[in-house]
């Protein structure tokens, strides 16, 4: 307001002093003009350098604070996603995915451990004779000597299947299953520098698998996906919340000395396999039955590899 003033006075005095005579008055109207423009000239540049140094004063490091703290807000956003939230989600299905398949297997060939945790070990097996590269292989799965681990996962099977299959068709099936997949387990020594298997009571029904950097949550307790053959999966990655929980709780379990552990090396013979197979089972295993199960076997990694589009 007040350079306003200045410059509507310094322009009136010298238009006034334009209509006078020369003289000493029209001297002295020039002088107040000029001295009134140059006044108005110096205060805008004061305030133009004071309005300057405000901002750097001010409001800059007002901007500045802010912008750190949105940084280290979508840092620690960044992190909690990390920590709590999976970094892939793959809806239940009743087809495979081939992307979840395809997912789990670039994870499985870039680990050097391989946790798992199911039922039977046949999904275990077979994806571990589809890869190339030889990794530990720790597998925690149903005993098939303790009938509360087949009857939970028969009467989970149980609400899902039609109304003519009872509860004894289901129990023989998952004890066969178990059977086989202790078979695939054996072959797939190849592809392991070593085998440890670990027979518990009554599973949890939620399949996991665990490799170097990432876990994978198979969520078969989930109601949602109950009419869904293939539940719900999640991954997350090393240093999550969940990762650690599960990596902690896989070991105890696979270490406790009240647990029933076993182990299967190259060196293993079929023989001796044979051997280790009474001792899970409780039940002895010829030649012949032998061959029986590893040809379902065969047949189930095959199947598996075609409709997740995995390859042979």
């Amino acid at each position: 307001m007040l350079l306003t003033v200045l410059v509507v006075v310094a322009g009136l005095s010298l238009w006034i002093a334009g209509l006078m005579d020369n003289g000493t008055g029209k001297n002295l109207v020039t002088s107040l003009g000029t001295g009134t423009l140059i006044s108005a000239i110096v205060g805008f540049g004061q305030t133009l350098i004071t309005a300057s140094a405000s901002q750097k004063a001010l409001v800059t490091p007002v901007i500045e604070e802010s912008r750190r703290a949105l940084e280290d807000l979508s840092a620690e956003y960044r992190a909690l996603n990390k920590e709590f939230f999976p970094t892939d989600v793959f809806e239940a299905t009743t087809d495979p995915d081939p992307a979840f398949n395809r997912a789990l297997m670039a994870d499985l060939d870039a680990t050097r451990q391989y946790f798992f945790r199911g039922f039977s070990g046949r999904h275990a097996a077979a994806r571990l004779l589809l890869s190339r590269t030889e990794r530990e292989l720790r597998a925690v799965i149903a005993d098939p000597r303790d009938a509360s681990s087949i009857s939970g996962r028969a009467r989970y099977l149980l609400r899902r299947e039609a109304a003519d299959v009872d509860y004894e068709q289901i129990q023989t099936r998952l004890d066969e299953e178990i059977r086989i997949g202790l078979v695939g387990l054996f072959l797939a020594r190849s592809r392991c520098a070593s085998v440890d298997i670990t027979v518990v009571a009554d599973p949890p029904l939620d399949r996991l698998e665990m490799f170097d950097d990432s876990v994978w949550v198979s969520l078969y307790s989930d109601v949602r996906g109950a009419t869904k053959l293939y539940p719900r999966s999640l991954r997350f990655t090393e240093g999550s919340f969940l990762y650690n929980m599960e990596r902690a709780e896989f070991v105890r379990v696979s270490q406790s000395r009240t647990g029933r552990h076993f182990r299967i090396t190259s060196a293993t013979t079929r023989t001796d396999f044979l051997a280790l197979f009474e001792k899970i089972t409780g039940s002895p295993l010829s030649e012949e039955q032998f061959r029986e199960l590893e040809a379902k076997f065969h047949t189930f990694r095959a199947e598996f590899s075609a409709v997740a589009e995995l390859g042979s």
